[in-house]
């Protein structure tokens, strides 16, 4: 295992929880960007309204693990180097939608990347968001069944890293994009036949990824930063769907009632918050509006209702989700340009095709992309 490299850029710290409703945080350039903008404020722990002026916004959809086609999609946004490490993007806002577990082998190097943009973005008046999916949900309520092997491993391994680190979870965490790669040229190298040794990695890879994401372990306290719904100047973005009832209950308090889960916080033991994880019509659930029309009877002019009844309700102009692939690509086509699907299904694990963003400039939304592939509808069911 390669040795505990204490990277030179600024760390970020666990921040303090404020007993105030929300935390406010200003990312301030070092440097003028673009004459001068105003710098990004965010409100809310977890951020959950982040006001960006004059800022671009890039979405990126759903990753699931794979670490190659979201360097794709990153540098396709034109926010990560042609190296795979440097943030390129100045003062843009980037904003993954999650489910970046299950299905793939790198998802913790994906965090890791991201983590590292993130300190690099604010630096130059940029700002890295993440959402929260249900596949982040379902692995630390314990649902290990979407997980690839390979995984489990990387699990086992960043453990044994961290341990060297001597528990230092910001060094282990942000370099680990640079220790995984390491590790994986080395296990290419070696020996690949099977023995008796790969189901005792196996079991100590579960037991690995149990305490990391078990409510209260540290992975799991680290998505717990990231909201289940997140609304940038008058755009939402969140996984499944935003629907008239959350905004009633409050998203704010919801973001606060799922982080507090999965830091292992809430009184009522391991129960996670019913209506922004569990059920159809939860936040990380819903598909009403990704899911295409079809026989099942879709009414797509109720749902546009229920869009623009919501996004009124919120004060916003577009919402931004993932979820579910979309065989034509990102699109809003359904519903006049105020919701759109970008969950292009880019991970090995599920369809492996060309990655796809979302590029919004002056309120103004447009897909950024290269090729198109077209899959069977059936094929694309197979991964909902």
């Amino acid at each position: 295992m390669a040795a505990c490299c204490s990277l030179n850029f600024v760390h970020i710290h666990a921040a303090s929880r404020s007993k105030s409703k929300f935390v406010v945080q200003c990312y301030s350039p070092r440097v003028q960007v673009n004459g001068g903008v105003k710098p990004i404020v965010v409100n809310g722990d977890p951020p959950t309204f982040v006001s960006a002026p004059e800022r671009r916004i890039v979405g990126v959809g759903d990753l699931h693990g794979d670490l190659s086609q979201t360097r794709c999609a990153l540098q396709m946004a034109g926010v990560l180097s042609l190296d795979g490490y440097q943030w390129t993007g100045g003062d843009t806002v980037l904003v993954q939608v999650g489910d970046i577990l299950d299905r793939g082998e790198d998802e913790i190097a994906i965090l890791s990347l991201l983590k590292s943009l993130s300190v690099q973005a604010k630096s130059e008046g940029g700002a890295v968001f993440q959402v929260n999916g249900n596949h982040e949900t379902m692995n630390i309520q314990g649902d290990f069944r979407y997980v690839d092997p390979g995984a489990f491993d990387e699990c086992a391994n960043f453990v044994e890293y961290l341990e060297e680190c001597k528990g230092n979870w910001d060094d282990a965490f942000l370099s680990w994009i640079y220790v995984s790669e390491m590790l994986k040229e080395e296990r290419a190298s070696g020996n690949k036949k099977w023995s008796p040794w790969n189901l005792v990695k196996r079991q100590k890879g579960v037991v690995a990824r149990s305490a990391l994401l078990n409510p209260g372990g540290a992975l799991a306290c680290e998505l717990s930063r990231h909201p289940v719904v997140l609304k940038i100047n008058d755009w939402i973005f969140c996984h499944g769907g935003l629907l008239p009832h959350h905004v009633q209950y409050g998203v704010e308090r919801m973001n606060k009632e799922v982080s507090d889960w999965m830091r292992g916080l809430k009184r009522d033991g391991s129960e996670m918050p019913f209506i922004a994880l569990k059920g159809y019509d939860s936040v990380v659930w819903s598909r009403l509006y990704s899911r295409e029309p079809g026989p099942l009877g879709k009414n797509p002019h109720k749902i546009s209702s229920i869009a623009k009844r919501t996004l009124e309700e919120i004060k916003a102009n577009g919402m931004v989700v993932g979820h579910t692939p979309q065989i034509n690509g990102v699109n809003s086509s359904m519903y006049d340009d105020r919701v759109w699907c970008i969950d292009v299904g880019m991970s090995s694990g599920v369809l492996n095709s060309s990655p796809e963003v979302l590029e919004i400039v002056d309120n103004k939304a447009r897909v950024l992309k290269r090729d198109t592939d077209s899959f069977d509808e059936l094929e694309v069911l197979d991964y909902i």
